[in-house]
């Protein structure tokens, strides 16, 4: 092989990599991924796709070995194929926040509301949430809480986050996260604890945002 024809192949195989993100709902399945394993049927209801087309977007993902799959009876649960896969994400993110306006305008305007938005660093808010000043609420559904969480969180999905209010103390400040920067559980959150006389506030950080900040996370 020559030096043209290897340079061709060594690009290509990286290209692999690149064309399987290349679709804004196989970004989104990745971020989902990014929080544990999830069925078929479990994706798809999330990123608003039917089960075919999702398997089409976790069949070209899955030959860009960014997943794998664990089959259980008839169903078959689908995983990144390591933690550095979730900083890719994180990384493409970054990138396109920094050179994209349009993307800096949109997140800009989730921003709007400085009530919303906690106001400390990720290791004072480490610190804060052990020293039991503020409570890190996780609005995920319960096993993405138990597959990895922020230090010190409490698990409240935002499905019982209603029913379930009372649990919280009222003299306390809140803070809820999500997903990621994308993620608008958070915001439904604080919406929520806010109009009822909660203090609440958010984090765009989520579990692949604070591993690839080098701060570690909590399991169950």
């Amino acid at each position: 092989m020559n030096n043209r024809s290897l340079k061709d192949l060594l690009y290509e195989q990286v290209a692999r990599v690149g064309k399987a993100l290349s679709s804004p709902k196989r970004l989104e399945i990745l971020e989902m991924l990014a929080q544990g394993e999830k069925a078929v049927e479990t994706i798809s209801l999330e990123v608003a796709i039917d089960n075919k087309l999702a398997s089409a977007h976790l069949k070209a993902l899955k030959e860009a070995r960014l997943v794998q799959t664990r089959r259980n009876g008839k169903r078959i649960y689908y995983s990144l194929t390591g933690k550095d896969v979730a900083q890719l994400g994180v990384s493409l993110r970054q990138v396109a926040e920094e050179h994209l306006v349009e993307l800096r305008m949109a997140l800009q305007g989730m921003m709007a509301d400085p009530d919303r938005m906690v106001s400390v660093g990720r290791k004072e808010l480490m610190a804060q949430a052990k020293r039991g000043e503020v409570i890190v609420l996780d609005v995920r559904p319960q096993n993405e809480y138990d597959t990895a969480h922020l230090p010190n969180a409490r698990s409240l999905p935002l499905s019982e986050l209603t029913q379930r209010l009372a649990e919280l103390p009222r003299d306390v400040q809140i803070v809820a996260y999500c997903r990621g920067p994308f993620c608008l559980m958070s915001d439904e959150a604080v919406k929520l604890l806010q109009a009822h006389g909660y203090q609440a506030r958010k984090t765009f950080d989520g579990v692949s945002e604070w591993q690839a900040a080098g701060l570690p996370l909590a399991k169950n």
